[in-house]
């Protein structure tokens, strides 16, 4: 049995919420930004942050100044990260019935500094890659002073769920008859075109991965 299939789910469950590694593994591929929850002194924050998977790992780029970045350096620390895809909009009959598909994972566990070299320049090339695959052998690495304000956070994928949306809206059998329409709008990404940075030689051309720059295409239809 794959390691994936041995962890556990998420304890607080719904009709909604499911366990599936390799939609939770899709969805964690496909977005760019989630959202990290910790307790400082007593207060609740929830900061935006970078991140890569790399196994059956959440790799998270953490602002070398941050709290967060201070709090890990102290020793392992709780975390809740979250984040959500916004596949269509749901439009039914009834204005109570109006709502959005979606796939939505929640992820708690104990985060570790990621503090051996090896660990830190592995995880920077897994976030540099899940930005744009190949763009770590095409940028400058690290100096020794940059590498050392790298600060990376390493959450296990061990108590997840991914909560999800889909189909077409679920009119009450006596709306049917009247006249709104009901369907769903599909919700796509969009990428492009690249813009140079101003200080870029004009006679640089666009690399051929950037100008076509795309993520997974989804499915036509419901979601």
């Amino acid at each position: 049995m794959a390691a994936e299939d041995q962890l556990p789910t998420y304890t607080r469950r719904s009709d909604q919420t499911r366990y599936d590694a390799q939609a939770i593994n899709s969805a964690l591929d496909e977005a760019f930004l989630c959202h990290v929850a910790y307790i400082d002194s007593g207060d609740p924050i929830v900061v935006p942050i970078i991140h890569a998977r790399v196994g059956e790992e959440l790799i998270l780029r953490v602002g070398p100044e941050s709290r967060l970045a201070e709090l890990a350096a102290s020793g392992d620390i709780a975390l809740c990260v979250t984040l959500t895809l916004l596949d269509g909009l749901v439009l039914a009959r009834a204005e109570v019935d109006n709502t959005v598909n979606y796939r939505s994972i929640v992820i708690r566990g104990t985060g570790t500094l990621v503090k051996d070299a090896e660990g830190q320049q592995a995880g920077l090339d897994a976030v540099v890659e899940h930005l744009v695959a190949g763009r770590s052998n095409h940028s400058r690495p690290p100096t020794p002073e940059e590498f050392a304000e790298v600060v990376l956070i390493r959450l296990p994928l061990a108590d997840v769920a991914l909560k999800t949306r889909t189909g077409p809206p679920q009119d009450a059998e006596e709306d049917l008859p009247l006249h709104h329409w009901a369907g769903v709008i599909s919700v796509r990404n969009a990428y492009g075109p690249p813009f140079p940075s101003p200080d870029l030689p004009y006679d640089r051309q666009v690399p051929a991965q950037l100008a076509n720059y795309n993520r997974s295409a989804r499915a036509q239809g419901y979601r």
